[in-house]
């Protein structure tokens, strides 16, 4: 699945890839991950990462490309090509993206004036984050990134509710970006359309946070859904990684790759973890006492 900061590009600019591509690069992962998880976790790279079904490196081939390659010409860049999110050096101040996104935002018609990011016409880039009451590695998140954007004239607020209104704002879609989960498996079907389809841009109360609007997301769920074999239905997801990836939707976190239970030592328990791992809520089916 995917965790991270959606961007509700229902609201300019975020509905530039351009603008998301710098925001990403911006999103110093490797010294964020340092000072929150001290370094042990792993980047998310794609929604179905860690699995058959997630996008291969390098360019499409073979049936994924033939999926994809009718919208080529709506596709953001590196769908087709090959994407990979941004690396930075490990750095505090991460001059190098720093520098990329900087060029990428003049692209989309934003230059620094008097140390503020602003459009032709003026207007700042100001954003929010929507953080949920009690979250305080969000909390802790949004502070690093908003020293990090401070850099580009990009000012980042946070802005923490209770859960009521949490619940209220996200059925709305009354944020800039806010925290992101998705748990997908490895039988993906019908409720990829509820994730992702275009229906959730306007309806209230979806899943599909970003308020994406992607025919070609749409093409690889309906060939997802009715594929004959294995072959063809990998594919399917696969080119679906892609174009949600290289949609730039989500500045991915991390994700935890050992499963740990806390017990007294004499209890023991099937050396075996469930197909999806140990998520949350995972106790073991079968315990039984031993001393020895």
């Amino acid at each position: 699945g995917m965790t991270g900061l959606v961007m509700n590009t229902r609201r300019a600019p975020l509905d530039d890839w351009r603008v998301r591509e710098a925001l990403l690069l911006a999103f110093n992962f490797e010294y964020i991950n340092g000072t929150v998880t001290g370094g042990v976790q792993p980047r998310i790279t794609s929604y179905f990462s860690g699995s058959g079904l997630g996008m291969q490196p390098g360019a499409a081939a073979g049936k994924v490309r033939t999926l994809l390659e009718p919208f080529a010409d709506t596709l953001p860049p590196g769908t087709l090509e090959g994407y990979t999110l941004p690396q930075g050096d490990g750095s505090k101040r991460n001059r190098g993206n720093l520098r990329k996104a900087m060029k990428l935002l003049e692209d989309a018609d934003w230059t620094v004036v008097g140390g503020i990011l602003r459009n032709s016409e003026g207007m700042p880039l100001e954003l929010t984050v929507l953080i949920r009451q009690g979250d305080g590695e969000m909390k802790t998140v949004a502070e690093i990134y908003a020293r990090a954007l401070e850099r580009l004239g990009i000012t980042l607020s946070a802005e923490t509710v209770d859960n009521a209104q949490y619940a209220e704002r996200e059925n709305a879609y009354g944020f800039d970006l806010t925290r992101y989960r998705r748990e997908l498996s490895l039988s993906p079907g019908n409720e990829q359309r509820y994730y992702w389809g275009s229906d959730g841009v306007t309806q209230p109360g979806s899943r599909n946070l970003m308020g994406m609007d992607s025919p070609a997301a749409e093409a690889m769920i309906d060939a997802m859904l009715t594929a004959k074999d294995p072959e063809d239905f990998t594919a399917a997801v696969r080119a679906l990684d892609r174009v949600l990836t290289a949609g730039r939707y989500v500045i991915p976190f991390w994700r935890f790759d050992a499963g740990r239970i806390a017990h007294v030592k004499e209890m023991r328990f099937p050396e075996y973890l469930p197909i999806y791992g140990d998520r949350t809520g995972f106790m073991p089916d079968v315990w039984w006492y031993q001393t020895d």
